[in-house]
């Protein structure tokens, strides 16, 4: 009947709906269900420090980088000295440097009495084993830093990592998802070829067969990608446009993968998404050095 409301102007525009909210990509429930499923907790005294800034684990001496949930009590984080946040129950720290296994980039520290979950990287494959949508989750989450990051950017992002050449499958998972997927999911460019740019809507990611790809923003190569190497599966996880440029450096031949497939492969082989992780880890690192 609001045709007939006389106190609004003939042929008035509606007022657009409200957008639909958003669903949370880190859904607590889901971390605390996959640390229970190897993990118990443990409770932690006070000013006890979880890892420091820095610290790197070292297999000679039998020492494993942890990750935590937080499952009560407060956890303060600091970098260089100075506070950079806090932990929230029900949240997970340390992450980074147990998927990547780098340096740990900040400290924290206990400041009150707290239940904690920690697993070690044996623990993190084997709970991947039974919760692998854990593992599309932390995609998630990790991708949203990145594109916060990457909108950080002040001009031209810093080209230092555009050297480095990722790789992420080693030769024999690579030829069991060739071999899996079908001759059908092999595309090649030639040198020079242009194979996504930012701003597009992402169908498909990639993984390198041969020939090697440059990942560039606003025109400066930040990666390069070999054989084992994926890049465009940012936007099959937050279906969210393109953020970056690809092309071809080389002759290429690339697997090319759709978001459903893309999503079974995440859900079936937790050695593809911890793979997954580790790349995105690396490439969080390297933005990072970017914007600071």
């Amino acid at each position: 009947m609001d045709d007939l409301d006389f106190s609004k102007p003939a042929g008035a525009p509606k007022p657009a709906a409200p957008p639909p909210p958003q669903a949370p990509i880190y859904i607590p429930a889901i971390a605390r269900a996959f640390f229970e499923s190897v993990g118990k907790e443990e409770t932690v005294a006070p000013g006890t420090v979880f890892f420091a800034e820095n610290e790197k684990a070292s297999r000679i001496l039998l020492k494993r980088d942890k990750m935590y949930l937080l499952v009560d009590g407060q956890v303060a984080l600091s970098a260089k000295g100075r506070p950079i946040g806090a932990v929230k129950v029900g949240d997970i720290f340390g992450e980074m440097a147990a998927i990547s296994d780098s340096p740990r980039s900040a400290t924290a520290v206990a400041k009150s009495q707290c239940r904690v979950i920690a697993l070690d990287d044996k623990q993190f494959n084997a709970a991947l084993q039974k919760k692998p949508e854990f593992a599309l989750m932390m995609l998630g989450v990790m991708i949203q830093r990145l594109r916060g990051m990457i909108a950080k950017l002040s001009g031209v992002p810093s080209a230092a990592g555009g050297s480095k050449e990722s790789s992420v499958f080693d030769k024999k998972t690579l030829a069991s998802l060739q071999s899996g997927l079908g001759d059908q999911a092999t595309v090649r460019y030639d040198r020079g070829k242009v194979i996504m740019v930012a701003g597009q809507t992402g169908a498909l990611m990639y993984i390198v067969l041969e020939g090697k790809v440059a990942i560039s923003i606003r025109g400066a190569v930040v990666e390069r990608v070999g054989p084992g190497g994926v890049f465009g599966e940012m936007a099959l996880v937050d279906q969210s446009p393109r953020s970056a440029n690809a092309a071809a450096e080389a002759d290429c031949a690339l697997l090319a993968i759709n978001r459903n497939v893309f999503l079974n492969l995440v859900k079936s082989d937790p050695n593809f998404g911890n793979s997954l992780l580790s790349a995105m880890a690396e490439r969080l690192r390297a933005i990072a050095a970017g914007v600071n």
